[in-house]
């Protein structure tokens, strides 16, 4: 039975130039997982980039794209450079086995190979993944609502800001302030206050459905937006459908001042120039969304 987490089979890469071995390989543990098959390094990094497989079984002999060089372009990739490889090689020198982890393979398998052997290492080694995987989703995202912490926004936001630059595009930026939540929190209790800011979390990440936007708990009842590669007219529409989006949950909010509901207030900013101006655009942010409160709340500014 294939091992399946969320719904999900857990997916193994093999490449190697030997369609003999691939078959052998892929009859050995397709019970358990779903293997994905290359025969040459170019072939498997186009197939990891795109499956982002859980764990590569990669041979080091092959023609052209050697096993390691494949190594090393998988770990340039920042798609995949978290992939873990196990090197399959016939050499079994100490000074082999020692370049295996240098070049950066998690372990390595001598052909030949007994079934019983590799499937323990894949295992092994898949435990291992998923486990670095839980710590990692654990370190960036936000306990309560699941979106990404303020740490991770604060990281994407410099890459992000580089990756703009180089294709000359506008990096936008959206503040979200839930109104008057202390007085929610005063009136209804902080386990609904909780659910509060879950709902709108929620509503909020259903509106960004861009690969590359992103949406942070920024503070206690705020939230910060990446948006790469969109202009300020865009980006106000998109504001706009949060704002709207958040106040359709129609969540009854008997003390605000803005709305029988709960509310937000947006401020937003735009820079195709944001090369060492990453603070200046948050405070271009959060002068809207101030701007946004004075001006009665439940509206966007910028």
């Amino acid at each position: 039975m294939r091992e399946v987490v969320n719904e999900v089979a857990t997916t193994i890469l093999v490449i190697d130039d030997s369609p003999e071995l691939l078959l052998s390989i892929g009859a050995t543990l397709e019970a358990t997982y779903e293997v994905l098959l290359a025969t040459s390094g170019e072939a498997g990094l186009k197939l990891a980039e795109e499956a982002h497989p859980s764990l590569i079984l990669l041979d080091i002999m092959m023609p052209g794209l050697d096993g390691f060089e494949t190594c090393q372009r998988l770990q340039k990739n920042e798609s995949t450079r978290d992939i873990p490889v196990i090197f399959l090689t016939a050499m079994n020198k100490p000074e082999d086995e020692v370049r295996c982890f240098e070049m950066g393979g998690v372990d390595f398998i001598t052909k030949p190979f007994s079934p019983v052997v590799l499937r323990a290492r894949v295992g092994t080694h898949v435990r291992l993944k998923k486990q670095a995987d839980t710590l990692n989703y654990l370190a960036i995202r936000d306990s309560l609502t699941g979106l990404f912490n303020r740490r991770e926004f604060d990281d994407r936001f410099e890459r992000e800001c580089r990756a703009c630059m180089r294709v000359g595009k506008a990096l936008s930026v959206m503040l979200i302030d839930i109104d008057y939540f202390k007085q929610y929190n005063d009136t209804y209790g902080h386990q609904k206050g909780d659910e509060c800011l879950q709902a709108v979390a929620r509503s909020i990440s259903s509106q960004l459905q861009r690969g590359r936007d992103l949406v942070a708990r920024y503070g206690g009842e705020e939230f910060a937006c990446l948006l790469p590669e969109i202009d300020g007219d865009s980006l106000k529409v998109v504001a706009e459908r949060v704002r709207a989006a958040v106040e359709a949950l129609a969540i009854p909010h008997g003390n605000s001042q803005a709305s029988d509901y709960v509310t937000v207030s947006i401020g937003i900013a735009s820079t195709n120039d944001c090369e060492g101006h990453r603070q200046t655009l948050l405070e271009q942010a959060d002068t809207c969304l101030y701007q946004a409160k004075d001006a009665g709340r439940n509206r966007v500014a910028g």
